[in-house]
Formats: C-alpha cells, sequence, structure tokens
C-alpha cells in the first residue's frame, strides 16, 4: 500500500464552486484525454526514449554504486558534488530530506563516520572560496557529475578543484580524491577517466539530468551517507507500478497532471505552486521547478508548431511562506493552483509549554506540539484557498523515509511527461538552456 495519497477535492466544483472540475469529466473527457496521454507516454516508454522509468530496476547499476561507495567509505570527511541543474538539484533534496539540512553540522560520531555532503552548483567565485577554504582537501572527494562531460561550470569547477589539488599534493595522489559521474561511453570525464584510472558511474544515455536523480547521479553521494539506495529504488517501483494504469481515477501521476493541465488551460492557472509542509522537502520544491519548467516550457510543439506554451512552478514552503507568499496566492489573480506536500508522520515532534497560560494571545498554543500547529496552518491555509475559489491539492504523506521519496520522485516525474504529453510538447528536450550554452561559449 503506498504511503502516498492525493487529496484533489479543492480542485472540483462541489467544493470550489463554479471555478472547479466538474468530477464526471474525469470518467469523460479528461479520462479519454489522459488515455491518449498514456499511451504516448507508453509508446516512448516502450522505445527506449525515457530511460528513467528503467532506473528502479537497474540492479547492475546499484551494484556499481554500492560497490564504489564500500570502497572509499571511511577515506574522506567530506564529499562535494561539483554540478549544476539535475546533476545537482536531486543530491541535494536527497541531502535535505533524509538526512537533515544541518547534517553537516552534526560530529563524526552523529554522522557514524559518514562524510558531509556539500553541493556545489555555482561559479560564483566567492561561493567557490568560501568552500574550499573551509575544506581540507586532502580529507575530500569531489564527484564531478556532468553527463556531457562537457557542461562549462561543472567543468569550470573540476579545473578549479583539480589545480588546488595539484598544489597541496601533487599530481600522482590527484586521482583518487575524484569520482565521475558521466555518460557510459562519451565526453571529456569518460576519456579522463579511463586514460587516468580514475573512478566513475555511468549515466545511462537515455536518461536526461533532471530524470537523473535515481540514477548513480543521485545513488553514489546517497549511499556514501549512508541512505538505503534499495529502499529509495523499492518506492520509484512502487510508484512506476500505480503509474501504469490508464485509468485517470487510478493514477495519482495523472491526476496531477491532468488537473493541473486543466486548470491552465481552461482557468488560466498557468502558475504551479509545489508548497511542502516540512522544512526537509524545502529542497524538492526547487528540485520540482526544475522538472516542470524545463519539461513544459517549450517554444513549438512536437509537430513544430509555434507555441510558446508551459506552466510557471513556484516553490514554496510551509509555514514560512504564509507570511511570505500566501497574501498573494489568497487575494491576488487567480492564476495559480497550489500543491501541497503534508506529511503525517513526522516523527518527531516538540510540546509548546503551558507555563504562559496566563498571557490570553499565546494561553491556546499550550499543550499542542509544533507539528499540530504546522498541521493546523497547512489545514486553515487549504480551505482559506477553497473559500476564495482558489484551486487546491494535497498529497497526503504518511512517512518520509528513503523508500517513500523515491516514491515521490518517480510520481513527479511520470506525472510531468503525462503533462508533456497533453500540452504535446516534448518533456525530453531543453533547446532554450542549450542555445544560452552556445552563447555562453562564444563569449569566452
Amino acid at each position: 500500500m503506498s504511503p502516498i495519497t492525493l487529496d484533489f477535492s479543492n480542485m472540483v466544483m462541489e467544493r470550489l464552486g463554479p471555478g472547479g472540475i466538474d468530477p464526471e469529466r474525469l470518467g469523460g473527457d479528461l479520462g479519454d484525454r489522459f488515455r491518449s496521454a498514456h499511451e504516448s507516454v507508453e509508446s516512448a516508454r516502450r522505445s527506449g526514449e525515457m530511460g528513467f522509468f528503467d532506473l528502479p530496476y537497474d540492479s547492475d547499476v546499484l551494484g556499481h554504486v554500492q560497490e564504489l561507495a564500500d570502497r572509499v567509505e571511511g577515506r574522506f570527511e567530506n564529499l562535494v558534488v561539483l554540478g549544476i541543474g539535475g546533476s545537482a538539484l536531486g543530491t541535494r533534496t536527497l541531502r535535505d530530506a533524509l538526512l537533515g539540512p544541518l547534517w553537516n553540522e552534526r560530529s563524526n560520531e552523529e554522522r557514524a563516520g559518514r562524510p558531509r555532503m556539500y553541493i556545489l552548483d555555482n561559479v560564483d567565485p566567492a561561493a567557490v572560496l568560501d568552500a574550499v577554504e573551509h575544506l581540507d582537501l586532502r580529507r575530500t572527494l569531489f564527484n564531478v557529475v556532468s553527463k556531457s562531460g562537457s557542461t562549462a561550470e561543472t567543468m569550470a569547477l573540476y579545473l578549479v578543484i583539480e589545480g588546488l589539488l595539484i598544489e597541496e599534493l601533487g599530481t600522482e595522489k590527484v586521482g583518487d580524491h575524484f569520482v565521475f559521474t558521466t555518460d557510459p561511453d562519451n565526453g571529456a570525464l569518460r576519456s579522463i577517466a579511463e586514460a587516468e584510472g580514475i573512478s566513475s558511474l555511468p549515466i545511462p544515455a537515455n536518461v536526461g539530468g533532471r530524470f537523473s536523480v535515481l540514477s548513480p547521479v543521485g545513488l553514489f553521494p546517497a549511499a556514501l551517507a549512508g541512505v538505503d539506495a534499495v529502499a529509495l529504488l523499492a518506492g520509484a517501483a512502487r510508484a512506476d507500478e500505480y503509474c501504469r494504469t490508464p485509468v485517470l481515477r487510478e493514477n495519482p501521476a495523472g491526476l496531477m497532471a491532468t488537473l493541473l493541465h486543466t486548470a491552465h488551460r481552461e482557468s488560466g492557472a498557468l502558475i504551479h505552486v509545489l508548497m511542502p509542509y516540512s522544512e526537509r522537502l524545502r529542497s524538492f520544491s526547487s528540485w520540482f521547478q526544475q522538472l516542470w519548467a524545463e519539461s513544459l516550457g517549450k517554444a513549438h510543439d512536437r509537430s513544430g508548431n509555434v507555441v510558446h506554451t508551459g506552466p510557471t512552478p513556484l516553490p514554496a514552503v510551509g509555514v514560512t511562506d504564509q507570511h511570505a507568499q500566501v497574501q498573494l496566492f489568497i487575494e491576488g489573480p487567480l492564476d495559480k493552483v497550489v500543491v501541497f506536500l503534508a506529511i503525517a508522520g513526522a516523527g518527531r515532534d516538540m510540546k509548546i509549554g503551558t507555563h504562559r497560560a496566563s498571557v490570553p494571545s499565546v494561553a491556546y498554543l499550550g499543550d499542542h506540539t509544533l507539528g499540530d500547529l504546522m498541521d493546523a496552518e497547512r489545514r486553515a491555509t487549504a480551505e482559506a484557498l477553497r473559500l476564495r475559489g482558489r484551486a487546491n491539492m494535497t498529497f497526503e504523506i504518511e512517512r518520509l523515509d528513503a523508500s517513500t521519496l523515491g516514491e515521490l520522485f518517480m510520481l513527479t516525474s511520470v506525472a510531468t511527461v503525462y503533462a508533456g504529453a497533453l500540452y504535446d510538447v516534448n518533456p525530453l528536450d531543453q533547446p532554450g538552456v542549450e542555445l544560452g550554452k552556445q552563447l555562453t561559449y562564444g563569449l569566452m
């Protein structure tokens, strides 16, 4: 049984009013539209075009990842991932969600000897200097992640770090401080790895960066930090299994994609907010933002027609953004759908004391917990949105562990390719990004 359920009652007419979707349409025209999108995705899957579907079942890759993680375990105090976009956002999400945002602040004993994990995904020299001046390079492993092996930002960071290590250690020992995660056959990183004997892991050729978190891109840092990679992939396989159905009402990824697409096309809700009520899932919002934006924001449809289509994903986090963005969500333009992530089993909680019961303005908080307050604020925000005719839905998550996170990664990845079929765009390419890369190359 899945630990993730979707409540979309605040999207339908009975609760939202005239701006809502008639639930009968889920078995009618919307169901038919999704069935067509589902077949399009299944066809692409059968052709091998969408390789991320295969990642939960690749035991050979998982074995290589775990073998390399075991080989370097205990040798380094720090792991630094050099990557950008999909080569970094998923790893940051894995760290923050499963190890906690303060993982690097924990003592060696609290980390059970596992390395601290840092992500360098920006060539801002001040940030890079802050990192290299803080870390003992002799006790640091660098995971260079670039499928092409030529990503300008990642390769620039690699060259900087390699130069520093040569100064520190000499040329002979530098290779021991690198692991390359890259194309299995081609590119500069692959060539260097084979020529110099540097440890490497393959990114499958049919898996794009923003869909690669369940490949060695995310699995190696996770395994090195002690995350249960087997459970991570088992959760992803669970999502893949229930997303195989073409029946819209039974497919949560299909419901997410169809409801958001319909709200955009029919109600002008072109901004899709992902708002987890969990500090540990703050990074997941940024991961989803790239996934949704790069996959669906396209100038041309599959037939080559100019469309300039795609929703705008907006990350938020509860309860912080109740004091930053929710005013806009409730009283601003009717152009948003809010997707909440609610974790029922927080596992850890804190009581709010009753020692200020004589103060009327805070007395009501006493004898509750912080978890009670967070959940009440989420439910109140969802209801306030509904009362103002603002569509929203909630993924209710029973617990946050490796298996559930793997399921969440796969569910939202599948929803993205369904949405690509509904918008009639290619969710796997990014020609706008490529243009910027070409211009950067020219300027340099």
